[in-house]
Parts: structure tokens; C-alpha cells; sequence
């Protein structure tokens, strides 16, 4: 199975030159604001030639947070919409969620500790491919601050990633850490499409499993 994977492409999605494969994933921050939004999102989604594709949100997507579920899968009509839930493709099971911890006003967020793993518990164990918009802790989630860099990911995910042993996460959010990582079983990705200065410099992630 070829999936081909982006994030963080915010309202520049229709920039980006797709290649083409099995499965297509966006892994949040897509910039739905409003109706408008999703349905122009919908409408591009359904140019590409993918047989599946799957998306979550992320903390820039409003209206993804603050629309009735049924609505929402009305609207994303022309993918498979994963909010906290997981679905199976062929025999590989996917499992999909926005949720990033808390910083600032944004969408989809938890407090660290207790609030956020409550939702990482909800992932099967045998879930082969992991979908969520920010990183775990110390992989592919450094951001810089000055002449340092923090380490803004979740230390609650790591540990469930550990527990399942997926075979391939998939995450975007931090966008100057785009990239990949192996760490024992798992293969990490950081699919951002968008530097720090919101441009595109990157092209779609293409993921063999």
C-alpha cells in the first residue's frame, strides 16, 4: 500500500503537486474556518485520484472543532473523516485524531498528563498506522526559540506509541521538523508541507507499507 501523506498545508493546499498512490492522508491544519472552507476543501479533495483518502483536523481548524460530527461527515463527503477514531483499509488499520496539548487559543487541545492520554487510550493496540496531528515527545518535534530549540511534543503519546508498536505514525504541527524517524518498530513521520514562514518547501510524503 502507497499512502501520501501532508500536513500544515493551511489554505495553500491546492499549491501542492500530489503524487499519486493508494491512500492520501492530511494530518490537520488545512485552515477550515468555516463552511466555505470545508466545502472548497471537499471540492479539491474529490480532483484528487486516490481510491481513499483519510484527514484530521488540527488546532487551526475551527470549524472541524465546532461543527455537529454528522455535518462534518456530510460536508468531507469525499473522504474519510477520523476525529478520535480509527478505520480499516484493506487489512491495515488506521487510526486518526486532532488532539495536540494545550498551548495558546487554539482547536483540538488538552491539557498535558491525565486530559490528553484519556484520548491516546482510545487507540486499538493493534492499530498498524497512527494518524495524529502533533508529534510525540522528542520525535520530529523540535521548534526554535532563538539560538535553542524546544521540544514541544506529547510525552503521553510516545508512551502509547511504545505500548502498540505501530508500524508507521504519521504527524505534522511542528513545521520546521519535517522529516522522518525510525525508533524500534515504528516508523515516524513529520509530513508539514509548510516552513516556519508559512511557505511550502516541502513536497507530499510518500509512505510504503
Amino acid at each position: 500500500m502507497k499512502i501520501v501523506a501532508v500536513s500544515d498545508t493551511h489554505t495553500d493546499y491546492a499549491k501542492l503537486i500530489v503524487p499519486d498512490g493508494d491512500v492520501f492522508v492530511h494530518a490537520g491544519d488545512i485552515d477550515l474556518n468555516n463552511m466555505r472552507d470545508a466545502i472548497r476543501f471537499n471540492k479539491w479533495l474529490g480532483t484528487l485520484p486516490h481510491k481513499y483518502k483519510i484527514i484530521v483536523g488540527g488546532n487551526h481548524d475551527k470549524w472541524l472543532e465546532q461543527t455537529n460530527y454528522h455535518l462534518k461527515i456530510d460536508i468531507l463527503r469525499d473522504c474519510i473523516y477520523l476525529e478520535n477514531k480509527g478505520i480499516e483499509i484493506e487489512g491495515v488499520k488506521f487510526w486518526g485524531s486532532p488532539m495536540t496539548p494545550m498551548f495558546n487559543d487554539w482547536h483540538f487541545m488538552a491539557n498535558r498528563g491525565e486530559d490528553i492520554r484519556r484520548y491516546w487510550d482510545m487507540i486499538p493496540s493493534d492499530t498498524d498506522v497512527i494518524i495524529t496531528h502533533g508529534p510525540p515527545k522528542r520525535i520530529l518535534d523540535a521548534t526554535p526559540r532563538g539560538i535553542w530549540f524546544d521540544y514541544v511534543g506529547c510525552d503521553e503519546l510516545l508512551a502509547r506509541i511504545q505500548q502498540i508498536k505501530p508500524k508507521v505514525h504519521i504527524s505534522g504541527h511542528i513545521h520546521f521538523s519535517h522529516g522522518t524517524e525510525q525508533h524500534g518498530d515504528t516508523r515516524f513521520y513529520n509530513v508539514s508541507v509548510m516552513n516556519e514562514e508559512y511557505e511550502i518547501v516541502n513536497e507530499p510524503t510518500q509512505i510504503i507499507i
